[in-house]
């Protein structure tokens, strides 16, 4: 039998093979994920040149998406539990290349909307399957910082989303199809080629891991099922799912991520619109400008993540984000074009900071049998507010010629969301607050976990 300190630094060496080999693989999906989720922002002039798309059919189809996320997530999720991820994460990414890839044969407003639609089905599930895959394969103490990085990805792929799409649209009748066309179709079957390789790189299940060896394999699973089971002690043991998902907590939970997901996709889908403002710019200068913004939301997540491991309580850095998201967004409604950039560029600092730390709430706060279920619920009506902001941008560009009523309005929903973070619980049950802790407490705790289970087979 393996020792106490044997079986420590196995479940260590577990969890950096996964940081190693895993974590990279998702990045690259949700690199694809983003792409395909932006690229209508950058084509938006195109389609209403070439197929007569206004900017309110924009806004709507734009938000088609977010309805059809809303509808499909749960019942996605529940899928994945039965099939597992690898299968279920392999059908989600080929599925939206597909559609993303018809994008580029769109002729009306119809098949606009019904494209965007199928879109949002074909993604629904991902990003909570990804969240619960993390819950099943890295230690509490190691999960915040998984769940950081993962969504510091998503301003990676914004930031290249621009240039990307620049050079593309700037591929005008090559092989006689637009630059519009171009960015669709290739995007498309990028998350076509890739969701296809995720099927042999990604394992459903920790004892299915050729990677880890047999005493990685049951180390992480001892720390996973002791996590659980201190869970379940610390509620009676009686865990009743569908009373749980009725707790106020958790449609509290859902109205924060609504306001944060409100900022994210008025900024996706409207900020090319913004930086068009500026005198002399081309698409190709768009794309690159409008990288900017998350490129400090990149580096405003790594200072957030270093200080989420050192704070006990996540609500203090949660209500600073959501107020730097609401200054910002304020400040670029009265400024001129040039200065509005480099406000929004501190909004989204603010706003993709508050996501990686409103995500630690949850997977701390509430019981691993109804995290799944629970995260779907919070993704899925949260993310309504990217049905709402393009559509609301959309009616009041075409109303008013300008979008800076719709700034006003994101800086309220970013103040009145900092002001309901306090009202959030936090917790304060076994192996809930690991991840708050600083590294070394993290580390004592997987310590005494191993040696709990080490004790427990001898």
């Amino acid at each position: 039998m393996q020792s106490v300190d044997t079986a420590v630094t196995d479940l260590a060496s577990a969890t950096k093979k996964f940081f190693r080999r895993v974590l990279p693989i998702m990045l690259v999906m949700l690199v694809c994920n983003q792409l395909n989720r932006s690229n209508i922002g950058y084509a938006q002039d195109h389609l209403q040149a070439d197929v007569g798309i206004g900017a309110a059919a924009y806004g709507f189809g734009a938000g088609l998406f977010f309805i059809a996320y809303a509808i499909f997530e749960l019942p996605s999720n529940v899928m994945m539990e039965r099939y597992g991820a690898k299968v279920w994460l392999t059908r989600i990414m080929v599925s939206w290349g597909i559609v993303s890839f018809l994008m580029a044969f769109v002729q009306n407003e119809t098949m606009f909307y019904v494209l965007r639609f199928l879109l949002g089905a074909a993604e629904a599930g991902f990003f909570p399957a990804v969240i619960f895959y993390f819950a099943r394969w890295v230690p509490a103490g190691q999960r915040g910082k998984a769940t950081a990085i993962f969504i510091a990805g998503s301003s990676v792929a914004a930031a290249l989303s621009g240039p990307i799409a620049g050079l593309l649209l700037s591929l005008h009748d090559v092989l006689g199809l637009r630059g519009w066309q171009w960015l669709f179709g290739f995007e498309g079957a990028l998350s076509v080629v890739v969701g296809i390789t995720v099927f042999f790189f990604l394992d459903a299940k920790i004892q299915d891991a050729k990677w880890l060896t047999a005493a990685e394999k049951s180390a992480l699973t001892s720390a996973i099922g002791q996590e659980d089971a201190q869970h379940t002690k610390a509620d009676g043991g009686k865990v009743n799912r569908w009373k749980m998902l009725l707790n106020p907590q958790i449609l509290l939970l859902c109205g924060i991520y609504f306001s944060v997901q409100l900022s994210i996709y008025a900024n996706t889908f409207w900020l090319p619109s913004i930086v068009k403002q500026i005198p002399g710019t081309t698409d190709l200068s768009v794309g690159f400008l409008s990288s900017i913004p998350w490129v400090c939301a990149v580096f405003a997540m790594y200072f957030a993540a270093k200080w989420q491991d050192k704070a006990k309580s996540k609500r203090p850095l949660l209500v600073a984000a959501l107020l730097v998201a609401a200054v910002g967004t304020f400040a670029a409604a009265i400024a001129s074009p040039v200065f509005a950039l480099v406000f929004l560029a501190i909004a989204a600092m603010g706003f993709k900071s508050a996501s990686p730390l409103f995500w630690t709430i949850p997977q701390s706060a509430l019981h691993p049998l109804v995290l799944a279920p629970a995260i779907a619920i919070i993704n899925s009506l949260g993310n309504l507010g990217g049905f709402v902001a393009p559509f609301g941008f959309g009616i009041i560009k075409e109303q008013t010629g300008s979008v800076v009523p719709g700034l006003f309005a994101l800086a309220a929903a970013s103040t009145l969301a900092a002001g309901l973070v306090y009202f959030l619980k936090e917790r304060k049950g076994p192996g809930a607050g690991v991840a708050a802790e600083r590294r070394d407490e993290v580390e004592t705790s997987q310590k005494a976990q191993t040696r709990l289970a080490a004790a427990g087979s001898k």
